[in-house]
This record gives structure tokens, sequence and C-alpha cells, in this order.
């Protein structure tokens, strides 16, 4: 490395919190990488530049400078993150950060099985913000205050029943308290705002003998039908119907055991005839999946139109399967306890099932 290279490069004193320093690499060059002191700890930082050590003409060289440059503004901006965070104080380049660019990068790295409630959250976010305060530009994470989150609550109430609202906020909650720990606010603006779940139970029910008539009419989809009577037979989401596979069922014990998306839990639930009847059928068809299924909005369609052709006035979605087993299950003439109900829906604990008792 040439001498007015490792001037640049070693810029900065041990009294630094922050020194470029360089790293010489088998083919010639030289990689950039940053010494960080944090409470009395030492972490580096590799920033994926190099420079190469034996420039010779003009282009190489000024390339090696604009190289430079780049690292020293990394390294500058570094340290003023360091110093504002030292003092408990925000440092001005990640005020500047918006709300929906951090949380469109939060999703690309989310892997948790509840991603669909965390994409909704952030989509009903940016419909409260467009429809009670009239702006489309980016809103600034610095920018959301308790007073913007107790508003947020009110408007999920608003769109939501039942547990909806409460399992949006969490989530919601779960991406600011991912902003705290990368720095780039001091404390989550819903900490301490609560949105409660409603514990009783709003959506309509299918009766024994509702669903009996839904299986004798026709559906234009005749794979959404049996998905969906499978449902009133099992309890399962439909997050879990679609990924349902034949290898989770055991056909010498006329048994279903799935790992729920939702809670991460295993669900274990003895099939009866017309569940065993419905996954004959689809293995003629299908050979991995169980069901081939379009999108929920596509599903929930398709289930409103069947429905209203069965001549059954109620609002029933795809989720109201679920809740329809659960109390049919109740009412049975073997009336199962509440933790043999909770333990075939796949609960992870009575506050959940308890709901439906309450209806019975």
């Amino acid at each position: 490395m040439t001498k007015s290279v490792k001037k640049k490069v070693r810029r900065g004193t041990k009294k630094n919190n922050v020194i470029l320093r360089e790293k010489a690499l088998a083919n010639g060059n030289v990689s950039l990488y940053l010494s960080i002191y944090r409470d009395n700890e030492r972490t580096y930082e590799f920033l994926k530049l190099y420079v190469n050590s034996k420039a010779r003409t003009p282009i190489e060289r000024e390339s090696n400078r604009e190289t430079l440059e780049l690292a020293e503004k990394i390294r500058t901006q570094r340290e003023s993150e360091l110093n504002h965070s030292f003092h408990n104080q925000i440092s001005p380049a990640k005020l500047k950060i918006g709300y929906f660019n951090y949380a469109e990068n939060y999703l690309k790295e989310y892997t948790k099985k509840d991603f669909r409630m965390v994409k909704g959250v952030v989509e009903k976010f940016k419909a409260f913000i467009g429809e009670v305060y009239k702006r489309d530009r980016e809103l600034k994470l610095s920018e959301i205050d308790r007073a913007l989150m107790i508003k947020f609550v009110e408007y999920l109430k608003s769109k939501s029943i039942g547990e909806g609202a409460h399992s949006y906020f969490q989530r919601f909650k779960k991406i600011l308290n991912h902003a705290v720990d990368q720095g780039l606010i001091m404390k989550s603006p819903a900490f301490k705002v609560e949105c409660k779940a409603d514990r009783e139970l709003r959506k309509d029910i299918l009766s024994n003998d509702e669903i009996a008539i839904l299986a004798k009419t026709p559906c234009k989809n005749p794979n959404i039908k049996r998905a969906f009577i499978f449902s009133c037979c099992t309890g399962l989401r439909f997050c879990d119907i679609k990924e349902l596979r034949f290898t989770d069922i055991d056909f010498a014990s006329n048994r279903l055991s799935i790992d729920q998306q939702k809670t991460g839990h295993i669900a274990n639930i003895d099939l009866n005839p017309s569940a065993i009847k419905i996954l004959l059928e689809q293995r003629i068809e299908n050979e991995d999946l169980v069901f081939i299924l379009p999108t929920s909005a596509g599903c929930n369609d398709t289930v409103d139109a069947w429905v209203k052709r069965a001549g059954i006035n109620k609002h029933i979605t795809w989720h109201c399967a679920r809740h329809s087993f659960a109390v049919n299950l109740l009412t049975s003439p073997e009336r199962p306890d509440i933790k043999t109900v909770s333990s075939t829906l796949g609960h992870t604990g009575l506050k959940h099932t308890e709901k439906y008792t309450r209806v019975v």
C-alpha cells in the first residue's frame, strides 16, 4: 500500500470510538473495515470496500480516493451514532429514517410464521395515516408518538372484530421494539399503550345442519368447497389448510398432526369419517399438498357466494369454519371438556377457548 493510502486509512487516534483500518488480501487488494470501541468492548464492521495497493494509473488512484472518502463518511456516521447513543440521543441521520421504508426492510428479513399478520398491520397503519391524517408522504419514525398510537388503536378497533385489533397491534409493537433495538428510536411510542382483545365471539357460526346444506350446494370451485368443509370438520385455520400435506396425516390411525403457523405449536386432531372421505378424494388429485388454494381473499369471496347460493343468511368467512367446529364440538352429545377442545384447536392456553364456552 502506498504511503498516502496508509496515511488516510490510519486516520484517528486511540481516543476515537471508531477507527478506519485495513486488511491486506491475498489478491493484492486491501479490505477496509471499522474498529469500533463501545462499552469497553471492541467490535469490527467490514465495509466490503477495497482499494488497490498497487495503483499505478490515474484512474486507479482516483478510484482509491473515492473509496477512501466513502469509507471515511461511513466511519464519521458510525462515530456520530455512538456519541449520540452515549448521551441518550438519536443521531440526525437516524432521525430522518422513514417508518414505511424501515418496515419494508424489516419485512424482507422477517421469517417467522406470523409474517402475514405483520405485513397486514403495516398496510393497516399506512391506510390509517392516509385516512386520518390525509397524508401520503413518508412518516419518520421519530414522528410517531404516544398520541398517534392511541388513535391507531381506536382505528384498529373500528376496523376489526374479536381479537383482530389486539393481534395486529401486538405485531406493530414488535416492529417498534425492533427499531429500539436498532437504535433508531430511544423508546417505543407504544409502550404501555393497550389494545385489549375482545374475548367475545362475534363471528357467525354454522350449525351442523347448515354445514350439511353447504355440502349439498354446488360451489364454483369444488376444491375450495372441500377445503372449507374440511376446516369445519377439523377446526384448522386457513393458513394451515393451505399448507397441509399428506405427510401430516396418519391414515392408519385417522389422525392429523400439524405444526400450526400462527402459534408454532403442534395440533393433534382425530379425523371423523367426513374428513377422511374428503382426504381420500383429494389424494386422487394431488400428491403433496392436500388442497391447492388461491389467496385468502379469493377463497373468502368464493365462500361468500357459495353460502348465499345455499340460502344461509349469515356473514361467513373462512375463519367461521374454525369457530363453528369449536362450538359444534362443545354442544355435541359427547360434551368434551374445555381442555380437550383447547388441545384439539391447538390453543396455547384455556383463555382462548373460553370464548366458545360463553357462546354455548
